[in-house]
């Protein structure tokens, strides 16, 4: 079912013998997809209102709710367009406990093209892990007292912005239990990758199609590697996209782990990786982290 939550309700549902508490909380939309045999029993005082049938196994409804998972907060599922079932949610908790151990305290340093999500699944994953979560475009922002990545680089230029950046990186390479999207360009520099792989590094493999699309969609004025190319918005980032990609592509390789969001949506029956949630791309990124992690010390036992 489909749920948009609100505050207000209290919900206590039960899947199999066990009992996750919930109490009122922020706002979320949560959607759920069930099997027969892990039927979801839901207590609620709401509106539901059919919606159609998106295939032939599951039916969706929406009504409005008010939950969170004990010791799972409800902003890992919160706005900007983090829509969570409940199974997933699950998922990416059982997930994260099973490796949260085995990371050490290290922190995960998250690398992709520029509007590939680093920032959204950090995020998630930083809150589910109980890690604090760092921008480093931000940080650099937060540094200079500039208010975009594209200001910097107009008032002071592209090097001076990638020398703050690797300054950037090493301070937070001495810290611990931290979520760390990078900016795109990031991964050029071999020195940042010095301090990157005392953590763990993850590249969010997005089709330059979909990104093309996602940014076109926003505009590229805050994109400096972007906004000067003249044609029409979808073409121009199609095309710097594409350039970009051949220069950095082996360096988003030597990442510890790989997260391709055309094989995610594969294996979920999605078309269109803009169809994946974040949390879907959290668990398949913990499901990657763990296979990196088995390789490094032995196949651990979960």
């Amino acid at each position: 079912m489909d749920g948009k939550v609100a505050n207000g309700l209290v919900v206590s549902p039960r899947i199999g013998s066990e009992r996750f508490a919930r109490r009122t909380c922020g706002s979320v939309r949560v959607s759920r997809r069930f099997r027969e045999q892990d039927r979801l029993p839901v207590l609620v005082s709401a509106q539901l209102q059919d919606k159609t049938r998106n295939s032939n196994w599951h039916k969706t409804a929406s009504l409005e709710v008010s939950c969170s998972y004990k010791n799972f907060p409800a902003s890992v599922l919160e706005s900007g367009g983090i829509h969570a079932p409940f199974d997933d949610a699950l998922i990416l908790k059982n997930k994260s406990q099973e490796i949260e151990p085995y990371l050490s305290g290290r922190c995960i340093y998250l690398v992709g093209m520029m509007g590939s999500g680093k920032t959204t699944v950090g995020k998630v994953l930083s809150q589910v892990l109980s890690y604090a979560f760092f921008d480093s475009d931000t940080l650099v922002e937060q540094d200079v007292d500039a208010n975009s990545v594209a200001e910097i680089f107009n008032l002071y230029g592209e090097g001076f912005f990638r020398d703050k950046e690797t300054e950037v990186l090493r301070k937070l390479s001495l810290m611990h239990r931290l979520v760390v999207s990078t900016g795109g360009g990031a991964v050029v520099r071999p020195i940042n990758w010095k301090y990157m792989q005392k953590g763990i590094s993850v590249w969010l493999d997005v089709p330059l199609e979909a990104l093309a699309r996602r940014i076109a969609a926003v505009g590229t004025g805050s994109r400096p590697l972007l906004h000067h190319d003249s044609g029409d918005a979808y073409t121009k980032t199609f095309m710097r996209l594409t350039s970009l990609m051949e220069e950095r592509s082996e360096a988003y390789a030597n990442a510890n782990a790989r997260v391709s969001l055309e094989d995610v949506a594969a294996k979920l029956g999605h078309r269109d990786v803009s169809n994946l949630t974040p949390t879907a791309i959290a668990i398949e990124a913990l499901e990657q982290i763990e296979g990196f992690l088995k390789e490094e010390n032995g196949d651990f036992a979960l």
